[in-house]
Formats: C-alpha cells, structure tokens, sequence
C-alpha cells in the first residue's frame, strides 16, 4: 500500500480510532460532533465522501447507506479482531510500528517536545535521558515510548503475526 488509508469512526468504535491513531492512520471520529444531532449519520456519510475517508462503523444501517461510499461494516466488538478486518481487507498494511505520529485523543500530528514541555509536564517519567518525546499542540499533551505503547505494539504483533504470514503465501 503507497497511500495510507485515511478513516472516520462512528461513536462505537472509540478503540480503534486510538489504535489507528497510535498506527499512524489519519482518523476521524463521529466524536467532533456534537451529542444527541438526529442527522448524525448523514453528516457522517458526507464528511466521509467530502474528505476520501472510509467509514468505519457497527451500525448496520449506517453501513447499507454508505455502502457504494466506502463504508465498512466492522464484525467485531473486540479492537484487535477490529484491526485484524481492516488488515485482511487491504485498508491498512503490516507496517504498523509507527506510534507516536498522531495524537490518539484529537488525532493531530505530534511534533518532538521541547525540554520545557517535558520538564513541565508533571506526568513525564524521571528518567528522560534515552526517551524520545513527542507533544501534541492542541491537547498539550506529551508522548513518549513506554510500556503503554511497547504494550500495544506486542499485542499487535501477537494478531498480525500469523497474518503476515498467510498474506505472503
């Protein structure tokens, strides 16, 4: 895949907006508007066909109107199975230990920290000599390779390990 795939979720899928947000996928979610909007899913089906965007969602209706507009149905309610569907179907590929790209809460692209948001980020680990950081400009919030995104990654690459592996063949 040369272009990587960009996304918009609808408000049952907030896991796997994160997860592709932490892969690096451009990802939208049905969060940015507002609760309770009874034309929730036209607006969805518009932003999704006005950006290029693929629909994700677990809404069977949602999915049989947008389906001629790049919606996709995702069968599962487990986020790795989720993430596996996307894989087997193409829309995202097995380089996927990139984190640290996209902020996983508003999905902007993270750019590296400078030292005084690190040190005046209260949350920041005590030893910061070896650790790269990155930091989100609209969240002000800081990034860095921990076991919160070393975990991700193992748990990633336990599902996509046989995966790879059967797309090769």
């Amino acid at each position: 895949m040369t272009d990587k795939s960009t996304f918009l979720t609808d408000r049952m899928l907030g896991a796997l907006t994160r997860y592709l947000r932490f892969l690096g996928y451009d990802t939208k979610s049905a969060d940015i508007l507002s609760n309770g909007n009874s034309n929730e899913d036209t607006i969805l089906l518009k932003i999704a066909k006005d950006e290029g965007r693929y629909l994700l969602t677990r809404d069977k209706e949602l999915f049989m109107r947008g389906r001629s507009d790049s919606a996709v149905y995702i069968e599962s309610d487990e986020v790795l199975s989720q993430i596996k569907q996307l894989f087997n179907s193409g829309l995202i590929d097995e380089e996927f230990f990139f984190g640290m790209q996209r902020c996983v809460v508003c999905n902007l692209k993270l750019r590296p920290a400078t030292e005084k948001e690190v040190e005046t980020a209260s949350y920041a680990p005590k030893r910061k000599e070896f650790l790269h950081f990155m930091w989100c400009e609209k969240c002000k919030k800081l990034y860095w390779p921990g076991t919160h995104s070393l975990n991700m990654q193992k748990r990633l690459a336990k599902i996509f390990e046989n995966q790879v592996h059967e797309k090769i063949d």
